[in-house]
């Protein structure tokens, strides 16, 4: 009978696989992309939740219409906290479609930040990308914490439960 059940199984298991063919890793938590102009820009930090006055990445990545990364593309960066600029990176050129910048947050909170594209396809105008950026304070760690926690109670529950069953049923076949 266990034999006939895992066959079973793993039949359900195979004819599911291409359900998943198209499976793709989740977004961070603290991403965003915006199209405007003919272009996709993408920006996300690294990690997910940047920590007050800690390095943390400003993760960049330009698109065009047909989602290939611009060869070369100038940008600067503004940081916006309670409607006030708080920080600014001045314009720089990059090859290939990635910036990864290091930053340090110095705010807890949402911050706004605009990221803007210059002289793309020989324009002369800029770009404007918008974006909400979320940082967290040495507290928002309880939040990670009271989740682990609760996940551990929920094992140690369940496996107080069915361990016991799961013994005495296998000493029953002894």
């Amino acid at each position: 009978m266990l034999k006939l059940r895992s066959v079973i199984w793993l039949a359900l298991l195979a004819l599911a696989m291409p359900l998943f063919l198209d499976a793709h890793a989740h977004s961070m938590f603290n991403s965003a992309e915006e199209y405007l102009g003919g272009y996709r820009v993408q920006v996300a930090t690294l990690p997910e939740f940047p920590q007050i006055d800690e390095p943390s990445q400003l993760l960049v990545r330009v698109t065009d219409s047909d989602l290939n990364e611009v060869d070369r593309f100038t940008m600067g960066i503004r940081f916006f906290y309670n409607d006030q600029q708080v920080d600014a990176i001045l314009p720089q050129s990059h090859e290939g479609g990635h910036w990864d910048y290091d930053y340090v947050w110095k705010n807890s909170g949402n911050h706004v930040v605009k990221i803007d594209l210059y002289d793309m396809n020989d324009s002369s105008g800029v770009l404007t990308y918008t974006f909400n950026m979320g940082t967290q304070s040495p507290f928002g760690m309880i939040f990670f914490i009271a989740i682990i926690i609760g996940a551990l109670t929920l094992t140690v529950i369940v496996a107080y439960v069915y361990v016991p069953n799961m013994l005495k049923r296998s000493k029953t076949r002894s």
